[in-house]
C-alpha cells in the first residue's frame, strides 16, 4: 500500500531486504536486521539503527497514496470494521478516520481503533526495561550502541543519590516495532479485537499487499476469509502485483482476484477523499418534500449475476468506469442510471429489469419490497431443502482486463437476490433501510 508514497516494501527484488544485504554486505538476506539478534552484536546494532533512521526520513516525508485514502474513506463512511496492517511506517494511522492506540487499547468511548498495527510502528520508541513510550527521534539512532532511557535515567538518579540505594539498572530505547523471534506487547489485545470482529460476521474482507508469510497474519486471514465467504452475501478479495497464496489452507479462497498495483483499484473505486465526505444522514421533513416535487426517478436492479466472459461488453475494450461487476455507473450530469447492453440472443442475462420508472415516494413506500436483502417477488417461495453441505462455489476466471490489472471474478447464482435501488437528487427516510448515502444517491440494499 505504501510502495507509491516511497516507502520500500521488504520481499520484493527491489525491497529491504534485498538492499540492506547490498548495502551492508551481509552474509545473510537483510531480514537478519528485522531479527531480534540484531542487539546481540555491534556491527548489527550499528546497521540497524541506520535502517531505522533512514526509514523514518522516508516514512516523514511520504504521502498517502490513493488506496490509503480508499480505506480512510470508508472507515469516515462507516463501512470498515477494522484494518489489520503489517506497514510500519505509520501513513495509515495518520489518517484521522485510521488513528489508533499506542498501546493496542480500547478508546474512552469503549471501542476497539479502527486500525490495528500487527508489527508496531515507527512513530514511538519504547524502553526496554520500564516501558516509557515516547516520539521516535530519528537522530538518537546513530552507531552501535543503542541510546539510554531519560525517564530511567531519572529514577536511577533518585535512588542512587537521594534514597541511598543500590541501583537497579538503566533501560535503553528502540523503535517500537516488532522484530522477528520476539514477543509482541500488544499479542493479546490483537487476539481480542480478531475475536470481536469474527463474532461480528463481516460481509467482506480485502487482503491488500501482503505475502502472507507471517503464521499470526495467515491464521487471522483465514479465518476471516472462512466466516465472509461463509454467508450469502460475503464477499472475499486478494489484490496483489503477486499471484494469490497457493495450497490447501488458501484453496477456494477468494471471490474475486485482482492482479495490479492497488492504487489502480482505488481510482476505479473513485471514492471521494475522506476529508471531502458528508456522513450526516439525517434527513428532515423539508428534504423529503422537496424530494417529492421533484419527482425523482427510481432504478431497481433486480439481479446480481456474475458475468461471463463472451458478452459483447466484457469482450469489449475497458472503459476508465470499468467495475468488476455488473457495470453500473451513476452519472451525475444526466441524472440516469446506466447498464452494458445486453445481448439480444440471451435474453436471461438481462442485468436491468424494464419496468415503468415510479417516482422515488412511491417504490420507497413499499416496505415489504426490500426484505433482508431479497425481492417481493422472493416472498412467497418455499425454501429449498438443504442437505447441510454448501455448494463448492466455481473457480476464478477472467472476466476483463485494464492497463496493469487483471481481475478474476468468481460468484454463485447465491448472490442473485440482491436488490439495489438508486434515487438521484434525493433523500429517504423510513420504512426502507438506508445502507448507503453518497453524492445525492441512495443505495438501498
Amino acid at each position: 500500500m505504501s510502495n507509491l508514497s516511497t516507502v520500500p516494501d521488504f520481499r520484493s527484488s527491489s525491497g529491504l531486504f534485498t538492499t540492506l544485504r547490498a548495502e551492508h554486505n551481509l552474509k545473510g538476506s537483510g531480514k537478519d536486521l528485522f531479527d531480534a539478534s540484531v542487539y546481540k552484536d555491534a556491527d548489527s546494532t550499528s546497521y540497524f539503527h541506520d535502517m531505522v533512521r533512514n526509514l523514518s526520513k522516508l516514512t516523514k516525508n511520504a504521502e498517502a497514496t490513493a488506496f490509503h485514502h480508499l480505506v480512510a474513506s470508508l472507515a469516515q463512511d462507516g463501512r470498515l470494521l477494522r484494518l489489520y496492517t503489517q506497514n510500519v511506517d505509520g501513513i495509515d494511522t495518520s489518517l484521522q478516520p485510521l488513528i489508533t492506540t499506542v498501546p493496542l487499547q480500547k478508546t474512552s468511548e469503549g471501542k476497539w481503533p479502527k486500525a490495528v498495527q500487527l508489527h508496531g510502528g515507527l512513530d514511538k520508541m519504547v524502553c526496554t526495561k520500564c516501558g516509557h513510550l515516547s516520539e521516535f527521534d530519528a537522530s538518537l539512532f546513530e552507531g552501535p550502541v543503542p541510546p539510554i532511557c531519560p525517564e530511567c535515567q531519572e529514577q536511577d538518579r533518585i535512588r542512587t543519590q537521594h534514597a541511598n540505594k543500590r541501583s537497579h539498572g538503566v533501560g535503553f530505547l528502540r523503535p517500537r516495532m516488532v522484530l522477528y523471534n520476539e514477543h509482541n506487547p500488544d499479542d493479546v489485545a490483537i487476539g481480542n479485537v480478531v475475536a470481536e470482529d469474527l463474532r461480528k460476521r463481516p460481509d467482506a474482507v480485502i487482503v491488500v499487499g501482503t505475502s502472507l508469510k507471517i503464521p499470526g497474519v495467515k491464521r487471522i486471514v483465514r479465518e476471516m476469509c472462512g466466516i465472509v465467504r461463509d454467508r450469502r452475501d460475503g464477499m472475499s478479495v486478494w489484490i496483489n502485483n503477486d499471484p494469490e497464496p497457493g495450497g490447501a489452507e488458501f484453496k477456494d479462497c477468494w471471490d474475486i482476484v485482482v492482479r495490479g498495483p492497488c492504487d489502480q483499484v482505488a481510482k476505479h473505486a473513485k471514492l471521494p477523499r475522506w476529508y471531502e465526505m458528508d456522513v450526516s444522514t439525517d434527513v428532515t421533513e423539508e428534504d423529503w418534500e422537496e424530494a417529492k416535487v421533484k419527482d425523482t426517478h427510481v432504478v431497481i436492479n433486480t439481479t446480481f449475476k456474475p458475468i461471463p466472459s463472451t458478452d459483447p461488453f466484457r469482450t469489449a475494450p475497458a472503459s476508465p468506469d470499468f467495475s468488476p461487476f455488473a457495470c453500473r455507473k451513476y452519472d451525475a450530469e444526466v441524472e440516469t442510471l446506466h447498464a452494458p447492453p445486453t445481448p439480444s440472443k440471451s435474453p436471461s442475462r438481462s442485468l436491468m429489469k424494464k419496468t415503468p420508472l415510479p417516482t422515488a415516494f412511491d417504490v420507497l413506500k413499499l416496505k415489504k419490497a426490500v426484505t433482508d436483502g431479497k425481492t417481493k417477488t422472493n416472498a412467497g417461495r418455499k425454501p429449498k431443502a438443504t442437505t447441510g453441505k454448501s455448494k463448492p462455489r466455481a473457480k476464478a476466471s477472467k472476466i476483463s482486463t485494464v492497463p496493469n490489472i487483471r481481475i478474476d471474478h468468481k460468484m454463485t447464482q447465491s448472490k442473485s437476490s440482491m436488490t439495489k435501488v438508486v434515487v438521484s437528487k434525493g433523500n429517504v427516510m423510513d420504512p426502507v433501510h438506508v445502507a448507503d448515502i453518497r453524492n445525492n444517491s441512495v443505495i438501498i440494499d
